[in-house]
């Protein structure tokens, strides 16, 4: 087999994601692994190159992380980004310093030497490190500046070796994209083969080798990531299938029966539907700290699977909605070096004496690349294109003690929050349809109660919060400017309609350095 695809070794960037995600858009298959992976499982990928992510550390801190012999003795293309520039150049024999001035945010760097990777003349990039090179290792020479960089980008040519000092994964670079594009595609010589439909036929190959004649359960929670994997498997082994969705209560507004309408009727899936509402708010009952909410709803999510297996006969596989920026937010430090952020429902919540093996084809997929696969599995768009929501449901939508009270509070806000945005033409069907269309938007509701007047009365009752983003890969993600007049419509709606709600506030903060959800 030819190598085909890009290794990147994950020095700790919060960005590292975005460098796979950049390269999967060239249509280029790539791995995310710990700088320290054993070199048989990076290699067992077959790499024609190396891409080494930003970092934290500073390469002269004790057991700071250093680039592993077989990425330099293998004699492919290397391309170091920020951390892994510096590390390149420490481990070939140059000098790394503390800058004089920090650089962070954006900054202009001008291409002085000709080269396959960057582009001619002036441009901006998105800064963000404290070292820089102050000598080059031999071989290497400079091929962009900026005002603070004299090295801003270097390259030994005749070994394909690169290193820039800039991120030119993040939205912040507009080049940055062309950049990846021309190191896997040109300098590397990977094939662009990595398309949705090589992605369904491969995943049903390593499917129908794992499960043969096995029976399989589904987690159907009616969002998009558990929609495509059902589809998925289904697509691999057919009637070996049985999709499970459980009633947790913490669904919104009509969801329950547009579940059941397109995997039962629309699909042709045997759809089994539990009840677990009285089960789940139960177990919810008095608790309030975020991280606990998520293990209490895996935990009890499983057990009703887990019984329901049972009753249904020896099962031993459970498909799960898993996708890449679960994996990468539920990672602990010293897994993946990155900080952790949160534990998901489909990653972290899950209790440790799971009596299931996971099937989770889409554990290494981005969203978009999540839904591009639902298209081609036919999919109705009405699934593929629906809203975001978590595996906990409202329940991490509902901040303080989840109670059907509160959920139903909750559950007519967001269906009055979207419904106008839908009716304005804001919920586009695709992220990047039109500018500022928006990825995602929900509401909140907020364990704070404030003084307010309806009529005569005095009242004291709870706030919603309303959230609504435009993102391209849900990594990072900016608020909304919706029109003031819609906003004012939507308040004055959830104020007379939403009964025990007398404050609405909207949510005006980017991620990062908040999350898109709320716990």
């Amino acid at each position: 087999m030819t190598p085909s695809a890009i290794a990147i070794l994950d020095f700790g960037s919060q960005y590292s994601q975005l460098i796979a995600r950049r390269v999967r858009e060239a249509q280029v298959y790539c791995e995310l692994f710990p700088w320290d992976a054993p070199a048989e499982v990076v290699q067992a990928i077959e790499p024609c190159g190396y891409i080494l992510s930003g970092g934290p550390s500073s390469v002269y801190e004790p057991n700071a992380p250093t680039i592993p012999d077989y990425v330099l003795r293998s004699g492919l293309p290397v391309l170091g980004i920020c951390y892994g520039m510096q590390a390149l150049t420490h481990a070939l024999g140059g000098q790394v310093g503390a800058a004089q001035a920090r650089e962070y945010g954006l900054a202009d760097v001008r291409t002085v030497h000709s080269n396959p990777l960057l582009p001619d003349g002036s441009y901006p990039v998105w800064m963000s490190h404290g070292d820089r090179i102050e000598q080059l290792p031999e071989g290497f020479e400079v091929l962009a500046i900026s005002a603070n960089s004299p090295f801003a980008a270097m390259g030994d040519l005749s070994r394909q070796l690169y290193g820039v000092q800039f991120h030119p994964e993040v939205h912040h670079t507009p080049g940055g994209r062309a950049m990846l594009r021309k190191f896997v595609l040109k300098i590397c010589g990977a094939p662009p083969t990595w398309t949705p439909d090589s992605i369904v036929r491969q995943a049903v190959e390593r499917i129908r080798a794992r499960v043969g004649r096995q029976r399989v359960l589904s987690a159907v929670s009616g969002g998009v990531d558990s929609s495509v994997a059902t589809a998925l498997v289904h697509r691999a082994i057919g009637d070996q299938l049985t999709a499970v969705f459980v009633d947790n209560g913490l669904l919104r507004h009509g969801e329950r029966e547009q579940v059941e309408d397109a995997f039962g009727r629309g699909l042709g899936l045997n759809l089994i539907t539990v009840e677990g509402e009285e089960r789940f708010l139960s177990a919810l009952r008095g608790v309030t700290e975020p991280e606990s909410k998520r293990k209490i709803i895996g935990e009890t999510f499983i057990r009703l699977f887990e019984a329901e297996a049972r009753r249904l006969g020896e099962i031993p596989f459970l498909v799960q909605g898993t996708i890449y920026p679960d994996v990468v937010e539920s990672s602990a430090p010293d897994r993946n070096k990155a900080h952790r952020i949160k534990t998901h429902h489909n990653v972290g919540g899950l209790p440790s004496d799971l009596s299931f093996e996971l099937i989770e084809p889409l554990r290494y997929l981005f969203k978009d690349e999540v839904r591009a696969v639902g298209e081609a599995l036919g999919l109705p768009s009405e699934l593929v294109w629906r809203q975001p929501f978590p595996g906990p449901g409202l329940a991490v939508r509902c901040l303080g003690e989840v109670t059907a009270e509160r959920l139903a509070r909750l559950r007519a806000a967001d269906a009055i929050f979207t419904s106008e945005l839908q009716a304005a033409g804001l919920l586009g069907r695709r992220m990047t349809d039109e500018p500022g269309s928006i990825a995602q938007a929900f509401a909140a509701l907020l364990p704070v109660q404030s003084v307010g007047v309806m009529g005569d009365v005095r009242t004291y009752q709870e706030t919603v919060a309303l959230r609504a983003v435009t993102t391209e890969d849900f990594m990072t993600a900016d608020w909304a400017r919706l029109p003031h007049d819609l906003l004012a419509r939507i308040s004055s709606r959830i104020v007379n309609e939403v009964k025990g709600v007398n404050r609405v506030v909207y949510d005006l903060t980017s991620k990062p350095p908040a999350t898109i959800e709320w716990e």
